[in-house]
């Protein structure tokens, strides 16, 4: 089947890697893509967002599948898009409806839902300009830290877990009244903090039915111990060594069950991935927020231990035959490194040289291209996270260690990386 993948980061190279080896792909196209994912398919320069561009090349190209890789066009529609089309109706559409990708794109709807269906999260308040002054008072009332969310989508940097009343007054200020989100911000969700590990799981979903994918755990900080602030992702490991059959017993039960089953209640259309962003507390599941798409980097490390044919899988969603058997994963540890632009998260270059990406991918090492752009033959930088370099070990330090040993031979000016990924799991 010919087969659309939208995206252009780390997480789209990986999909497309692991999409160009199902036996069911005849054809892939990649809009925008990447030099990475140039590797497994043909880019296509459409505009994740440019509906109607989409859906003009998926009728000219006979297109089968289309795989949502970035939460903003799900959470802008494609979904119903494609299907209000009567001849891109048939296409199998990896991704929620708008109405379902609203866990991702309203904190609000998505702590709302969590309330409504009993599932463990932060005890919360939600807030506007109309009741700007009413959120001063809870904060000057609360403990610290506190935190405060962006209700709309913010390109990850719309969280901010305050440790000073002056520093949540002066966020909660920033939010509704300086518009630093835009429309983003205009909702502020504020919550209780919570004191845990964390870690992410992945259901794929036809809205009733679900399989698990193996679970990972994402490094947001910049700093070495985590330390600084938030980033779209340093690196990531899977499997996650606290999350034994115990816990996650508590997780289906308690988060993952409940969740599918409030979609399917509330008649939501759901036929794509839920990240459950989670954080252990005393032993217990908590939801911190909900993704209507994959992770970036956890896909990085999800994508190479899942052996299953990724398309059958999307298959039996379209089909209603999503079975847990389906789901078959490599047993080694992998760990992604992932490479930044000098500066990042704050304002960096671009257009550096990359040297020696092509030779860090190897048997047990995948080099995943995200912020690249190629030009005359040669890698430059085009974002803040560049590159996320994945391999596999017996251990999780194993797997750091490989591709550590792998970035020695990669260079670009102002290169930064955290070399202790994986830090709290030394054995």
């Amino acid at each position: 089947m010919n087969i659309l993948l939208l995206g252009a980061g780390g997480r789209e190279h990986a999909f497309a890697q692991k999409i160009s080896k199902s036996a069911h792909c005849e054809k892939l196209y990649i809009a925008p893509g990447n030099p990475g994912t140039a590797q497994f398919g043909e880019n296509i320069s459409i505009s994740v967002n440019d509906f109607d561009a989409i859906g003009a090349f998926c009728k000219a190209k006979n297109i089968q599948l289309l795989v949502v890789g970035p939460e903003d066009p799900l959470v802008n529609g494609i979904f119903d898009y494609f299907k209000s089309d009567i001849e891109l109706s048939n296409i199998i559409v990896v991704g929620p409806s708008a109405a379902g990708a609203q866990l991702e794109g309203s904190k609000a709807f998505a702590k709302g839902f969590m309330e409504r269906h009993s599932i463990p999260t932060a005890a919360y308040r939600e807030f506007t300009q109309s009741n700007f002054q009413e959120g001063v008072s809870y904060l000057k009332n609360h403990s610290l830290p506190i935190v405060l969310k962006a209700d709309g989508l913010a390109a990850g940097k719309g969280v901010v877990i305050a440790q000073t009343l002056e520093e949540a007054l002066h966020t909660f200020e920033e939010m509704i009244q300086l518009s630093r989100f835009g429309k983003a911000g205009e909702r502020v969700v504020v919550e209780s903090f919570l004191t845990g590990v964390e870690l992410s799981v992945f259901a794929l979903t036809d809205g009733e039915k679900y399989i698990l994918l193996p679970e990972a755990k994402d490094y947001k900080r910049i700093g070495k111990g985590d330390t600084g602030p938030n980033t779209g992702g340093m690196g990531a490991i899977s499997p996650v060594p606290f999350a034994d059959n115990v816990f996650m017993d508590k997780v289906i039960k308690q988060v993952v069950e409940p969740t599918i089953k409030g979609i399917a209640e509330e008649g939501l259309i759901y036929h794509g991935f839920v990240f459950f962003g989670l954080i252990k507390v005393e032993g217990e599941p908590f939801v911190i927020e909900y993704n209507c798409r994959m992770g970036d980097p956890e896909t990085e490390v999800v994508m190479p231990r899942l052996t299953s044919d990724l398309v059958e899988l999307f298959l039996a969603m379209a089909q209603g035959k999503l079975e847990n058997g389906l789901i078959e994963t490599d047993k080694r540890a992998a760990a992604t490194v992932v490479l930044v632009s000098g500066g990042y998260p704050g304002e960096f270059e671009k257009g550096k040289v990359i040297s020696g990406l092509n030779e860090a991918s190897g048997t047990q090492t995948m080099a995943f291209h995200a912020g690249t752009m190629e030009k005359e033959g040669n890698y430059f930088t085009n974002g803040g996270r560049v590159a996320a370099i994945t391999s596999f070990g017996g251990s999780i330090q194993e797997a750091v260690s490989t591709s550590l040993a792998k970035i020695k031979s990669i260079h670009f000016e102002k290169m930064d990386f955290r070399e202790d990924i994986g830090f709290e799991f030394p054995g």
